[in-house]
C-alpha cells in the first residue's frame, strides 16, 4: 500500500487539527474506506471515502490522529497494514516497511463523539465554481488575513464574490469574483474562514469543485479526486458586521 494514499484521506477529515477523533469504516466487499466527522462546535460535518481500499472489515477508532500522523512520518512510502482484535472488537492497528514498524493503540469507537445526521437539506440558490485560480486565492487571502475568522458570500444582481474579513466599516479583506452555475440573489451569509481554508488546502489537487450556497445558513462543498470522494458542510456564523 502506498503511504501517501493513507495521510492523503486522513489529512481530508483530519484538516490540520479540526476533528482528531474519528471511527473508520473499512468495507471489503466494497473495497472502501470511509468516516463521518464533526467540529467540536458542531458547524462543520464532512464524508471521506477512498476506493480501491484492499483490507479486512472493521471499525477503526482513531483517538489522536495527530499522533497517526506522526508515527506514519517514520515510515517508507510502501506500507503494510494490519489490526488486531479482540473479539469483533479491533484494538491495535500495526503499519509497517521493508524495515521498520509502528503500532498505534486503538480507540473504542463507542467513546468517540457520533457526528449527527442532517435531518433537513434546504435549497441551495448558489452554485460556486471553486476553480484552482479560486481555491489558490482563497488560501492564499486567508494566509494574509490570519486573524481573520469569517468569510462572507456576497450576490449582487447578477454578481457573486467570496470576500474574506467582509464587514460594513472599512478593514483589511480580500475580495474575490467567482463564476456560478446557479444564482439566484440572496442576503450576505457568513462562514467560518478557518474551517473553509483547511478545506481547500486537504483538497486543493483537485480540477473543480462547487460551493453550493444556501441563504437558510448552510454550504456544501464536494470533491472527487482520483480515489476519494469528500464532502462538506458548513453551517454559517453569526453575521459579518
Amino acid at each position: 500500500m502506498n503511504k501517501q494514499r493513507l495521510v492523503r484521506f486522513i489529512n481530508k477529515y483530519y484538516l490540520n487539527g479540526i476533528a482528531d477523533s474519528v471511527v473508520l469504516r473499512s468495507e471489503s466487499n466494497e473495497q472502501k474506506l470511509g468516516t463521518r466527522f464533526v467540529s467540536s462546535d458542531k458547524t462543520l460535518l464532512g464524508t471521506i471515502i477512498m476506493d480501491k481500499w484492499n483490507f479486512e472489515d472493521a471499525n477503526i477508532g482513531i483517538y489522536t490522529t495527530e499522533q497517526l500522523l506522526k508515527l506514519l512520518s517514520v515510515l517508507d512510502e510502501d506500507i503494510d497494514v494490519s489490526v488486531t482484535k479482540a473479539g469483533d472488537k479491533t484494538i491495535s492497528m500495526k503499519i509497517s516497511d521493508s524495515a521498520s514498524s509502528v503500532n498505534y493503540m486503538l480507540s473504542d469507537p463507542s467513546i468517540i463523539n457520533e457526528p449527527p445526521q442532517l435531518q433537513t437539506i434546504p435549497n441551495f440558490e448558489l452554485s460556486i465554481n471553486m476553480t484552482p485560480s479560486v481555491i489558490n486565492k482563497f488560501i492564499s487571502g486567508k494566509s494574509a488575513l490570519q486573524d481573520t475568522s469569517t468569510f462572507t458570500v456576497i450576490t449582487n444582481e447578477s454578481s457573486t464574490k467570496l470576500v474574506i474579513g467582509y464587514s460594513s466599516v472599512n478593514t483589511n479583506r480580500v475580495t474575490i469574483p467567482v463564476v456560478t452555475s446557479e444564482f439566484s440573489s440572496i442576503d450576505n451569509v457568513s462562514f467560518n474562514a478557518d474551517y473553509f481554508s483547511n478545506i481547500l488546502v486537504a483538497n486543493k489537487e483537485c480540477e473543480s469543485a462547487y460551493l453550493q450556497v444556501s441563504s437558510e445558513g448552510l454550504a456544501k462543498i464536494s470533491f472527487k479526486i482520483d480515489h476519494y470522494t469528500a464532502t462538506y458542510w458548513l453551517v454559517a456564523t453569526t453575521e459579518a458586521d
